[in-house]
């Protein structure tokens, strides 16, 4: 069965695993076009999830018109796959990504990459050390786990989720989510400086900027591109000392995964679109 995702043709279909099943959408390549490879996209965490479904499927779209096919995957406990995501874990969200990956494998469209936004692209990280990807593409990654799960304690007043005893078996509440204790700790320990991958990166961020800032309202009053965040582009460099080919990608734009309404970056979609045009991702 062909749907219209955000008006455009996409295959949904259930991915059997062994809790359940899976939630994917195929975005087939473009009849007529060179087959350049296959990209499975990563996940966002919780609602950024759901936030970011436009945005994941206008670049699907866009990465099947130039010859690619793109498979999107709900991953346990997560969006209409089986499971609560209070039963989420990390090993089975990986295990999760390596069904999607062989079933990419089977498709035999060429080289396969990974594409994961925020906390995804932390997960992809983590699962190209077991997939050797041909190339991986990070939207605004996560770079601590720690990090970005004390973001939504923050923003969410979210508590417990660092409790002093590791092995509390109490869930934590998170952005609404409840979230076990092995989940918060495997994310907790995930650090991108120790997961330099061995393939190429495109890096890929928005910059909205501080707008009370006086240097960043200089910067765009005097028309400079926008730059990585800071701890982004320390990560970047530290990547490419250790012998990573990282293309890195700063765009002006506010961040759809977390806005109030479902927002869409053209800036970002059209990078991303570009840098795929240019070079294999």
């Amino acid at each position: 069965m062909i749907v219209e995702a955000a008006g455009l043709a996409a295959l949904p279909f259930f991915l059997s695993a062994d809790e359940g099943e899976r939630f994917c959408l195929y975005h087939e390549p473009a009849a007529g076009v060179p087959s350049r490879g296959a990209i499975l996209y990563v996940q966002p965490f919780a609602e950024e999830l759901n936030k970011s479904r436009r945005m994941a499927v206008l670049q699907a779209r866009a990465y099947a018109q130039a010859g690619y096919g793109v498979l999107q995957i709900d991953l346990y406990g997560c969006g209409d796959s089986s499971g609560e995501f209070a039963q989420a874990r990390w090993d089975v969200w990986l295990d999760d990504l390596a069904r999607a990956w062989q079933w990419l494998e089977r498709r035999k469209l060429g080289p396969r990459y990974l594409w994961g936004l925020r906390l995804g692209a932390l997960l992809a990280l983590d699962f190209a050390r077991q997939a050797h990807p041909a190339g991986l593409i990070l939207w605004q990654p996560a770079i601590s786990g720690r990090a970005h799960l004390r973001q939504f304690e923050r923003l969410q007043s979210a508590t417990r989720l660092f409790a002093s005893d590791p092995v509390a078996e109490q869930d934590s509440e998170i952005a609404g989510y409840l979230m076990s204790p092995s989940l918060s700790q495997s994310i907790g320990q995930l650090d991108a400086a120790a997961m330099a991958p061995r393939c190429p990166v495109q890096w890929l961020e928005l910059n909205s900027g501080p707008q009370d800032a006086p240097a960043a309202a200089y910067a765009r009053a005097a028309g400079a591109p926008p730059a990585l965040q800071p701890a982004s582009s320390l990560l970047v460099q530290r990547w490419r000392h250790e012998g990573v080919q990282v293309h890195a990608h700063a765009v002006n734009g506010e961040p759809f995964w977390s806005n109030a309404e479902i927002g869409v970056s053209a800036a970002l979609l059209a990078a991303t679109t570009a840098a795929a045009g240019a070079e294999r991702p």
